[in-house]
């Protein structure tokens, strides 16, 4: 793990602190679309990527979802540092957008570091930084674009994330994302494929 830990993050964390993660972080391989968090659920951890994705959604009291960010290979979430640190329940939901290797560090160790090592401590406040920016983008993206500017938005962040043209949702699943209906999207989707912008497919988007 060590030797991972340091092609990943060693341009980050000193050796120090890169030998007491790979001593005390649990190793997780989880699979696309599973659940690694739920609202209202307490948090005993925080997770490191390796490699792969984790979209974070928020849910209404009626179970709809709205994208917030993606977290990506040498990230981390911000929504959960904050409920680490004051012992709360989570306000948002993760789910694997792809086949997904991390590590989770205790709480306990995560507030220990952050006194202990200046490197943990610019990582976290930067991970606020960068997780505040990308909700700005978000409020930003809802305020004030259209939804076909929204839709295209979303395809492009999907493309970048995964690395891959092909973005194998169904028109139900971007419609509960982008918290708005299927017959929206799929009227939206067929449109930019006239403008020919994406290539429609069984259940996936191809992104041009």
């Amino acid at each position: 793990m060590y030797s991972e830990l340091e092609t990943h993050y060693g341009y980050l964390f000193e050796k120090e602190l890169l030998e007491e993660i790979s001593k005390i972080a649990i190793y997780k391989e989880v699979t696309k679309g599973t659940t690694l968090m739920s609202i209202g659920q307490y948090v005993k951890s925080m997770p490191i990527l390796l490699n792969g994705a984790i979209k974070i959604l928020r849910e209404d009291s009626e179970g709809d979802e709205l994208l917030l960010y993606f977290l990506e290979k040498g990230d981390t979430c911000a929504m959960t540092l904050t409920c680490c640190t004051g012992n709360k329940k989570s306000e948002i939901k993760a789910i694997t957008e792809l086949d997904t290797r991390l590590l989770m560090i205790p709480v306990e160790k995560m507030e220990t570091w952050l006194a202990t090592y200046k490197s943990w401590r610019d990582f976290v406040l930067n991970s606020y930084h960068h997780r505040f920016m990308e909700l700005l983008d978000t409020v930003d993206t809802i305020a004030f674009k259209k939804m076909d500017e929204r839709l295209l938005k979303y395809l492009k962040d999907k493309k970048a994330v995964t690395g891959n043209k092909v973005i194998k949702s169904t028109h139900q699943e971007i419609a509960y994302e982008l918290h708005t209906s299927r017959v929206v999207i799929s009227r939206l989707l067929k449109k930019m494929e006239q403008e020919g912008r994406i290539s429609l497919r069984r259940n996936a988007v191809y992104v041009l």
